[in-house]
């Protein structure tokens, strides 16, 4: 066991570090709440924490992530295949040495964010999906926090912010598919994912996420 809690204190006996992501439709908040997860994990461990995302989080991955961002895919099977091989080149090149290393990794999209979008959103066969997913053997995070926004509100966030990926400009319906896709994941594996309301101030946002993180990793910190 590598921690228990004891008030609002963690107590550290050994060290596992855990493997975490943060997944929810575009305009969300992953990026400032995994600023702020991994500035408050951080001081909780003191022990460092890897920040990381996908597509495109590896050195020979900024071509991957323009292509599949802004480029021209001509179908959602072959959209499926690059997301894959990104995520292939990541793991080895930066999330498992990190998590060898003993970093805790934080890591903004992963495998649900494929699920969601190029299954729920795109239509790729999710049959086909996970026979692809088993066969690379990705490895299961110990946790994925959710951020859960209407799709109403995260198209106001991005209207607001202007410009933005293909994926952003796909409109309210696209995102409404891949809403139901991440609250049917989260349906279905309750212990691995925390679903965190994300329509508030940032601060009160991960004041959430932190309870949450304590609630469900409390041994692995």
């Amino acid at each position: 066991m590598g921690a228990t809690i004891a008030g609002d204190a963690l107590h550290r006996t050994s060290w596992c570090p855990p493997f975490i992501t943060l997944e929810g439709i575009d305009g969300s908040g992953k990026s400032t709440q995994a600023a702020l997860l991994a500035e408050w994990l951080e001081a909780e461990t003191g022990r460092p924490v890897l920040r990381t995302f996908e597509p495109g989080g590896w050195e020979a991955g900024q071509a991957l992530r323009d292509l599949i961002l802004h480029g021209r895919i001509p179908d959602a099977a072959t959209e499926l295949l690059l997301f894959l091989a990104d995520r292939k080149g990541h793991l080895a090149e930066v999330v498992l040495p990190a998590l060898a290393a003993g970093q805790v990794v934080l890591c903004e999209r992963y495998t649900d964010s494929t699920r969601a979008y190029q299954a729920g959103g795109h239509g790729a066969d999710p049959a086909f999906l996970e026979r692809l997913v088993a066969a690379c053997d990705f490895p299961v995070p110990d946790l994925t926090i959710l951020l859960d926004l209407p799709p109403r509100t995260a198209a106001k966030r991005l209207a607001d912010r202007g410009g933005g990926d293909r994926f952003e400009a796909e409109g309210l319906d696209f995102m409404e598919r891949v809403a139901r896709a991440y609250a049917e994941i989260a349906r279905r594996e309750p212990r691995r994912v925390l679903e965190v309301p994300a329509a508030g101030a940032p601060e009160d946002v991960a004041r959430e996420v932190r309870r949450g993180v304590r609630r469900h990793l409390g041994v692995l910190l």
